[in-house]
């Protein structure tokens, strides 16, 4: 069984309301005396829904490293349940089938709390845009407020889409680093609404933020070239360092096959296997990125440091070491899973702290 099964849907969607809930009771008891709408209310739950997609996309990133992507094969359930409890005869008959295969007990559990976190994630996102649109007047928000939620609701509605496109099209990979792409672009928005609701200065001259900018996009293009190597399992095409492979620095590669972006995970243009020459392309690219991006945040976090800004010289400085730390770790220890899982979250972090110091510039 593949494909849409939107039978489930309302009990999953209920399971989001609980999970969403949850944290949401947390954040009223912390808050008691705040007002529901009002800026210091909309900002707790800006935060609060910014925390909990840090930990979804990194939960997502350990969904796709553990194999568990296919873990069931529709969606938006598991064979047509809620939960793969209902599932459990179908799943016994994949993974007798294929005991190593996409399909086992665990994956399909992995699976589907990815989904239950995003609808929870979904729940709070829906409120935000609710509380926006009814407080614009009575607690005198920012204009530009209830659309910065809007937009993050549509946001997230394109997002569950590339998620039911990632099953469905079998783990296929542009539509896997668009899922992932959007997953980090709502942090992104997230970030931005917090800072709208409790807006803090940072002066910067034109010059230094015209440089920020271009490190955020180096960032963004930089995150895109790692999910591209991830999700086509490009990771060890080049297991030395600073070497590719054996001491040599630039072997064979296809730079063609390897960025043929309309394609199946494996397959080439032609229909034949993917040549390991695309895979080393791939990663060859996003070794120079890296190496770019390094250099540009290296200048900008002189340059903030020099400026008086040391505070934040100092966080993207530890996010940077982090992100270095766990890249080469990912090459020279054979991939491991604890430091993949954290050079995606480094990389969510970082691209948020320049959206949060590009939002305050702006200010």
């Amino acid at each position: 069984m593949s494909g849409f099964d939107l039978s489930p849907l309302l009990k999953l969607l209920l399971v989001g309301a609980l999970l969403g809930g949850l944290p949401l009771l947390w954040l009223w008891r912390r808050q008691r005396g705040v007002a529901f709408g009002s800026r210091g209310w909309l900002h707790g739950l800006a935060l609060l829904t910014l925390f909990l997609t840090f930990d979804l996309v990194v939960f997502g990133a350990f969904t796709r490293l553990s194999d568990s992507g296919l873990g069931c094969p529709d969606w938006p359930g598991c064979y047509g349940h809620a939960s793969p409890l209902g599932a459990q005869e179908h799943i016994n008959i994949a993974q007798t089938a294929q005991p190593t295969g996409p399909v086992t007990h665990g994956k399909a559990w992995v699976e589907m709390v990815h989904r239950y976190l995003a609808s929870g994630v979904g729940f709070l996102i829906v409120l935000l845009t609710i509380f926006s649109w009814r407080g614009r007047k009575k607690f005198e928000l920012p204009p530009s407020a209830p659309w910065w939620a809007t937009l993050t609701l549509a946001w997230v509605l394109v997002q569950g889409g590339f998620g039911a496109l990632t099953v469905t099209m079998k783990l296929f990979p542009a539509i896997v680093t668009l899922h992932l792409l959007f997953g980090l672009g709502l942090l992104v928005l997230l970030a931005a609404q917090a800072q709208l609701y409790a807006p803090k200065q940072v002066t910067l001259s034109a010059g230094l933020r015209r440089g920020l900018i271009a490190a955020w996009f180096l960032t963004v293009v930089q995150v895109a070239l790692g999910g591209w190597v991830s999700t086509n399992y490009a990771v060890l095409a080049c297991n030395d360092f600073p070497s590719c492979r054996a001491g040599n620095w630039w072997p064979a590669t296809d730079f063609s096959a390897g960025f043929t972006l309309w394609r199946h995970l494996g397959v080439g243009a032609d229909g034949g296997w993917l040549p390991f020459e695309a895979l080393t392309a791939i990663h060859l690219s996003h070794r120079i990125g890296a190496l770019v991006l390094t250099l540009a945040l290296l200048a900008l976090i002189w340059r903030l440091a020099v400026a008086g800004q040391a505070r934040w010289s100092r966080r993207l400085g530890l996010v940077l070491a982090l992100q270095i730390a766990t890249g080469l770790s990912n090459v020279v220890l054979d991939w491991p899973i604890a430091a993949a899982l954290m050079h995606t979250g480094g990389a969510a972090l970082l691209l948020s702290l320049l959206s949060v110091l590009l939002m305050r510039t702006k200010q």
